[in-house]
This record gives C-alpha cells, sequence and structure tokens, in this order.
C-alpha cells in the first residue's frame, strides 16, 4: 500500500481510506462520489425544494401557498417510482448505466425550468404554473433511480467501519462549498434583471447536477451480492418482517411527516411575510447552516462511532424540534430568527440525518440493500414529506381563507407551535434502538460532546 505524505497524510478521508486499507481504484470511486455529492449537493440549492430560487420562481409565477406544497411534494411522491427500480438495479447491476441516462435526463431537465416564464403564454392564467409543475413531474420520477443507485454503490465500496466517519467527513466539506456558492446564488438573485434571473440560475442549477451524474461515469462498479430477481410481493414480505427496518420507518416518516408541516413554508414565509432579501437569506440561512455544520461534524462522527445511532439520533432530534421555534420571536425586517434557527437547527440536523443514513446501512442486508432503501424513501417520502408539506399547505390557506390568527401569533406561527409539539413526540417516543448498536446513553452522549477543547475521541 502506497505511503501517503505531505497533506494527502493529514486529508480525513485518505487517513479513512489507509485505515480500512482500501485498494487505489476504491480510494479513486468514493473521491469521486464524493465530488457527485458536492455537485448534487449544489443542485439541490438551486433545485431543490423550498429553496431561495424555487420560491422567487414560484412568486413570479403566483403560486399559492397549497400550489407551493405541491410544488415541494412532486420530487417526494416521485419516490414511488424507487421501489421497481431498486428490482431492476438487483435484477440487471447496471448503476452506472441508469445513472448516465434518466438520472442524466432528470438534471439535464433543469437547464429549461428559468424558460418558463418567457416561453409560456399567460393566457390562461394557470398554465406557466402547471407547465413548471409537469416538468418537475417527469424530473422527478426519472430521478427517482438516483437514490437507489449511488447509496448502495457507496455502501458496497465503503466498510462498514469506515461509513459514518466518511459521511460526516463529506457533510463538512458539502457545507464549506455551499457557503460560497450559496452567497453566489444569492447575489445573482438579487442582482440579476428579472427577465434573465431564473433563465440563468436554472441552468447553472440543471449543469451542476448534470456534473453530479457524470462523476459516476467514472466509478468502478462493485457488487457485494450477485445479481437477482427479486418479486415484488417477496420482497416487500421480507422488508416488513425486518423489525428493526420497520421502526426504523415508522419514526423517520413520523419526524419526516411533522418536520415538513412547516419547514417548506419558513423559507417562503421570511421573503414573504418578513421582507428578507434573497443575500440575506441566504447569509443567515444557508451560509450559517454551512458554517455550524463544519463546526460540528467531525464530533457527532465520533459520537456516532462511540455512542451509537440511537442516542445521537435522540439528542439531535429532541434539539432540532426546538430550533423552529425561534421563528416565533419573528418580525418584519428582523433577521435573528432566521440566523439562530438555521444555526443552531445545523447543529442538529446534520446529526439526525447522519444517524438516520447509519441506521439505513445497519438495519438492512446487503444482498437486498437497494430494495430496503427503496422502500425507506417511498415510505418515508410520501407518507411523511409530501403529506406533511400538502398538510402544512392545506393548513395555511385553510387557516386565511377562514380569517383566523391574523395577529402578531399567524397562522405560520401556529403550524410552527404545532411542529415543534408533534416533533419532541415523535423524537421521545420513536427512536428504535439497533441490535448492533453501540453502548452508551443520550446523557453521556451530551458529557462528551459539549467537553469544549477535547481532542482526543469521546469515550463513553
Amino acid at each position: 500500500m502506497r505511503k501517503l505524505s505531505g497533506w494527502a497524510a493529514r486529508f480525513p478521508l485518505f487517513l479513512l481510506y489507509a485505515e480500512a486499507g482500501l485498494p487505489q481504484a476504491v480510494r479513486r470511486s468514493l473521491s469521486l462520489i464524493l465530488l457527485g455529492n458536492i455537485f448534487g449537493n449544489l443542485h439541490g440549492m438551486i433545485c431543490g425544494s423550498g429553496t431561495t430560487a424555487m420560491i422567487g420562481l414560484a412568486n413570479q409565477l403566483k403560486a399559492g401557498d397549497l400550489a407551493f406544497g405541491v410544488m415541494n411534494g412532486i420530487p417526494q411522491a416521485a419516490a414511488l417510482l424507487q421501489i421497481p427500480f431498486s428490482l431492476l438495479v438487483n435484477r440487471t447491476h447496471h448503476r452506472k448505466k441508469y445513472m448516465l441516462t434518466l438520472g442524466l435526463f432528470s438534471r439535464a431537465l433543469w437547464l429549461v425550468f428559468g424558460l418558463i416564464p418567457l416561453v409560456v403564454p399567460t393566457d390562461p392564467s394557470w398554465l406557466q404554473l402547471w407547465t413548471l409543475i409537469f416538468l418537475l413531474g417527469i424530473s422527478s420520477c426519472c430521478s427517482a433511480v438516483i437514490n437507489v443507485c449511488w447509496f448502495p454503490w457507496f455502501s458496497d465500496l465503503a466498510p462498514e467501519e469506515i461509513r459514518g466517519r466518511w459521511l460526516s467527513v463529506r457533510d463538512m466539506i458539502v457545507a464549506v462549498v455551499n457557503l460560497g456558492f450559496g452567497i453566489l446564488v444569492a447575489r445573482l438573485l438579487d442582482t440579476l434583471p428579472l427577465d434573465r434571473r431564473y433563465v440563468i440560475i436554472f441552468l447553472l442549477g440543471g449543469t451542476v447536477g448534470m456534473l453530479d451524474m457524470i462523476c459516476f461515469g467514472f466509478c468502478e462498479e462493485k457488487y457485494t451480492a450477485p445479481a437477482r430477481r427479486i418479486r415484488l410481493g417477496g420482497m416487500m414480505k421480507e422488508v416488513f418482517r425486518n423489525r428493526p427496518f420497520l421502526r426504523l420507518t415508522v419514526m423517520w416518516t413520523a419526524w419526516c411527516f411533522t418536520s415538513n408541516l412547516c419547514a417548506p413554508y419558513l423559507s417562503r414565509y421570511s421573503v414573504n411575510e418578513m421582507g428578507l432579501s434573497f443575500t440575506q437569506m441566504m447569509l443567515f440561512g444557508t451560509a450559517a447552516a454551512s458554517v455550524a455544520t463544519v463546526f460540528v461534524m467531525s464530533r457527532w462522527g465520533r459520537a456516532l462511532n462511540t455512542f451509537g445511532c440511537r442516542s445521537v439520533m435522540m439528542v439531535a432530534a429532541v434539539a432540532t424540534s426546538l430550533t423552529d421555534g425561534f421563528y416565533l420571536l419573528s418580525v418584519p425586517g428582523s433577521v435573528w430568527p432566521v440566523l439562530l434557527r438555521n444555526f443552531f437547527g445545523a447543529m442538529f440536523w446534520s446529526a439526525c440525518n447522519l444517524a438516520a443514513n447509519s441506521m439505513q446501512l445497519s438495519a438492512s442486508p446487503d444482498e437486498t440493500r437497494p430494495s430496503y432503501i427503496a422502500v425507506f424513501a417511498c415510505v418515508t417520502s410520501l407518507a411523511g414529506v409530501t403529506l406533511g408539506t400538502l398538510t402544512g399547505g392545506s393548513l395555511l390557506e385553510w387557516w386565511e381563507g377562514a380569517g383566523l390568527f391574523t395577529g402578531a401569533l399567524d397562522r405560520m406561527k401556529v403550524l410552527v407551535l404545532l411542529s415543534v409539539a408533534l416533533r419532541l413526540a415523535v423524537a421521545l417516543l420513536l427512536v428504535p434502538p439497533l441490535q448492533n448498536d453501540r453502548e452508551g446513553t443520550p446523557g453521556q452522549l451530551l458529557s462528551s460532546l459539549f467537553r469544549w477543547g477535547r481532542r482526543r475521541p469521546f469515550h463513553p
């Protein structure tokens, strides 16, 4: 094995590769997956649900709360296609082929989103908005193949003992890149002329999304289980007989539902009701979250390896539940609720996602992991994210139509209170244990996590 020297000897991912004794081809592939994840995350900053770019485009097309909820829910509803895609991947072992066809096409469609206000007629008034929703549906359906390809691909390449730390290092790197890219996007949204703004922004978003897919074209395909035909009925029975996986799915579905009651609407509320600019949203939202993520992710990665997924998930979920409450202090022109919610929220929601990813890998067998991940994504996206988003949008429109909550405690703040209470209940009651989890309690984790200046690994 080639000895590392210079800066490479100190780079965390290279140290992980050396510790696991990975061959050069696998190291190169994992590094390309990291690069693809970075491009994919940049794509999501423009083209994801509830981004400032999508908020601006939705406002220009005069989308109401429920229509905005539909725009946020469509990509999650398309997760239903992950189940047949997972069966196809298990049978054919053609991950690269699907990423470079369906995945690439789904990202390329975003190149035309910004053209909608320019080329689609405004009469009838609904035509532009529903053209956007139609194209979003096609892109989302094609992109459903991406998750069932890349995540099992990564797990087949990376040994179990380094996965959690690899993901935490990846999240730190992504957070740093987000910081610069987010500020660039915000400045473009605030300064470009309206007739060219979304054309340029979505050209940029589509391009980085395509680069994500292209990175996987240079990765080595590795499979830890042989290709096999799996019947849908038999696969579903197997998945739902796996009690640890089922409990994790129920918990994360409930978490996604309660989180998405208000989360997709907070950024839009900040822009429309609080009057913040796109640059302010990026600086006090995305940038603040990126700084917090860089600051804590190495600690969460070590905590995960020492105390286990359940302790990390419980501590992080309880803390994350409370951070949306900063919006109860919101007034027009104030940036503090946005800053506090995103900075302290990112310190803990990054740990929730890290624990959830690790729990998925731990609770799913190698030979059928794409199917497990597809079922997990399908259930949590449909019953969690989509239903939660549409429920939140429906409540907002119902309360507005009924003239409810029009004072200082407006309809958005009432929705925040409801979401916080429900998320706390999920965090305290539903986080499941795993059979192969580490020992250690949430109290011990908290004690070790906040010993500032401690540089050696956590100890229970």
